[in-house]
């Protein structure tokens, strides 16, 4: 065999070897690098069929997150009570979910930190609604009064306004939504505290009257009722595809904001497809006057938000939470649209 031909076998094996090591190494290390570069086959969405989570079902029935996300598939799971919301996400059955304040906060503790908050979504949109002949807040003694879920944002509210004034002796029941309703309409509950639509419906549709607006006990009238929160995993491993699921959120509120009759209708043809029940036309004005969508998650009040489930007996101690708000993936999709960074108070650093 000549000198060429031999050294021409042997730099076709070296070849050979090089591309099967490479390939190896593509098996082994740059595949899961370049899957992370392009996202997740899917990223999983939680939020409640309420006007309270408005931006979310936009964002969903509008296409804002799918347009975002590209070739990553949207699944979207509807839940009724936080608990149930935060157990999915522990679970990691989900990855991302709108959820009230309080069961944020919550999951935060639970999951030693690995639950984080990186939006906010809505501000207000909270009573406690009562039988036209109770007038006074000092009447509440020996009533019965409703709220969604154990531990859940409105039940923390009802709890704390019960202690701090010596309110002893108010029965509260922990009920679905719709059950409240009904049972405020039999006569078995003299009131509620619900987030919208859920308190204007038993005040126009079932006679209560409004006690007492969440808005007058925080500063401004704003306080986080409905937050956006991410298993930090996730987060972690896709910035992007979070990155991009903010993207949508920004301009579902946007976009909300410019168009509220439309808005309104998305979310009441919504509400019906998920319910079996539309709003009546004053219900749901009352209900988005009420609110106020924002992606500030008005992070100065989660601190308070926090002494508020020890002063209702659901935890023992206040939570630390500093590192629960990481803001960085909303503050580059604002970024990316000109827009002003959102403040996190201090509570996104340990």
């Amino acid at each position: 065999m000549s000198t060429t031909r031999t050294l021409r076998l042997l730099a076709a094996a070296t070849a050979a070897l090089a591309l099967a090591a490479g390939c190896s190494r593509a098996d082994s290390g740059n595949a899961p690098k370049q899957a992370q570069a392009e996202g997740p086959a899917e990223v999983r969405l939680g939020y409640f069929p309420n006007v309270t989570h408005a931006p979310a079902i936009i964002g969903h029935k509008k296409d804002y997150y799918t347009k975002e996300l590209g070739s990553t598939k949207l699944a979207v799971t509807n839940f009724n009570a936080g608990p149930e919301e935060v157990n999915a996400l522990l679970g990691k059955s989900l990855d991302i979910g709108f959820i009230g304040s309080g069961p944020a906060i919550n999951a935060y503790t639970k999951s030693n930190g690995t639950i984080q908050l990186v939006s906010g979504a809505v501000s207000a949109g909270a009573q406690l609604v009562t039988k036209p002949e109770i007038t006074s807040i000092e009447q509440l003694p020996g009533k019965n009064i409703a709220t969604p879920s154990l531990g859940n944002t409105q039940d923390v509210s009802l709890k704390k306004l019960v202690k701090e004034k010596n309110l002893a002796g108010v029965k509260i029941t922990n009920l679905d939504n719709p059950k409240t309703l009904d049972a405020f309409r039999k006569g078995e509950l003299d009131g509620a505290w619900l987030p919208e639509p859920w308190s204007s419906r038993l005040v126009l549709d079932a006679g209560a009257k409004v006690l007492l607006d969440e808005k007058s006990l925080w500063p401004d009238g704003r306080f986080p009722t409905t937050v956006i929160i991410v298993r930090q995993e996730f987060l972690q491993q896709y910035p992007q595809t979070v990155q991009a699921v903010l993207r949508g959120h920004v301009k579902a509120t946007e976009w909300a904001r410019g168009n509220e009759a439309d808005a309104k209708k998305v979310v009441n043809d919504t509400l019906k497809e998920l319910t079996g029940n539309a709003l009546g036309a004053p219900v749901l004005d009352s209900s988005f006057k009420a609110i106020e969508l924002t992606i500030d998650p008005i992070a100065s009040t989660l601190p308070q938000l926090a002494k508020d489930s020890v002063t209702a007996g659901i935890v023992k101690s206040a939570a630390d939470l500093k590192g629960f708000l990481d803001l960085s993936a909303l503050n580059e999709a604002l970024k990316a649209t000109g827009k002003p960074a959102v403040d996190a108070a201090g509570l996104d650093k340990k």
